[in-house]
């Protein structure tokens, strides 16, 4: 059995860095305080912001591994792990705040936390701040830490969420910087991508098993499929999945002027289990059937 290290609760990973609980559902811990430990892999049953300092070694994520710098973040959804194990020992350095789902019941933050999608963002897509961002989250971390150090009473849990949101919100702004200040790179992954959608449609006349997923491209490109996700969004404007849907359209386009092959043939050779559902996605697209695109 993998030996991993598991955190069902804030007061159980506060304990672990050697700090009181003063919230049951919240906390920002200073890792400095921690006893120097070894590499462990660690789960966590709450949402973690780690704003690190720290041997790269305590937040592999997966089978990859960053080097991290000063100002750098990364975000554990619920059930995630980090780390690995390893005899080497260090000393924990930086931040974490950590929230458990439950403190966001009935919140409007809680109804959103979708859209944080780097929270579902691989190691080596952590984020990369500057002096000032990282000033900003920082001042976001001293106000929730602020508030821990007062009396619960009925403002309490509106003011953390309020903090917690706001510093969520900061991170986006950084993240959409930081796809604009990587465009070389990116432009990079975008023609990779197209050549990688090109060659999967290569062979006409191959069935396939069905039509490829963002998750297929994501992995081909070495990225999680959210990061993908919104980087192609960003550069483009357009989803990977409408990328995708453009090409099956484009190639439907062009084939149905070949008028020896059926609509059926058409549809499998593009990946579709159905030729009805290529029928529905073509006359969503075009506003008219396969059929009558080829007879017009």
């Amino acid at each position: 059995m993998e030996d991993i290290l598991h955190f069902d609760t804030i007061k159980q990973y506060s304990a672990f860095n050697n700090q009181d609980t003063r919230h049951p559902l919240v906390g920002v811990i200073d890792l400095s305080l921690a006893n120097p430990r070894q590499l462990r892999r660690m789960r966590f049953n709450f949402y973690v912001v780690f704003l690190k300092q720290v041997h790269c070694g305590d937040l592999r994520y997966g089978c990859h591994s960053y080097d991290y710098e000063e100002g750098t973040m990364v975000f554990i959804a619920p059930g995630q792990a980090i780390g690995e194990r390893g005899t080497e020992f260090y000393q924990p350095k930086g931040r974490a705040l950590v929230f458990h789902p439950d403190l966001l019941l009935g919140s409007p933050l809680g109804q959103r936390m979708n859209e944080y999608t780097f929270f579902s963002y691989a190691a080596n897509e952590a984020l990369h701040m500057s002096t000032r961002e990282r000033e900003l989250i920082t001042d976001c971390l001293d106000k929730i830490d602020a508030e821990l150090n007062q009396l619960i009473d009925k403002h309490t849990q509106k003011l953390l969420i309020s903090n917690i949101e706001l510093l969520l919100n900061y991170c986006i702004r950084f993240y959409d910087r930081q796809f604009i200040t990587r465009a070389g790179v990116n432009h990079g992954i975008l023609a990779r991508f197209e050549a990688l959608l090109h060659d999967y449609f290569q062979d006409a006349d191959q069935d396939r098993d069905g039509l490829p997923s963002v998750a297929h491209f994501a992995e081909a490109l070495f990225l999680s499929p959210n990061y993908f996700g919104d980087l192609v969004k960003k550069e483009t404007g357009k989803s990977p999945q409408e990328h995708i849907q453009a090409r099956v359209i484009q190639l439907a386009k062009e084939r149905l002027f070949d008028s020896d092959r059926t609509i059926s043939e058409i549809a499998y050779g593009l990946g579709f289990k159905h030729p009805q559902h290529f029928s529905r996605m073509f006359k969503k697209s075009m506003g008219m059937t396969p059929m009558e695109y080829r007879n017009n």
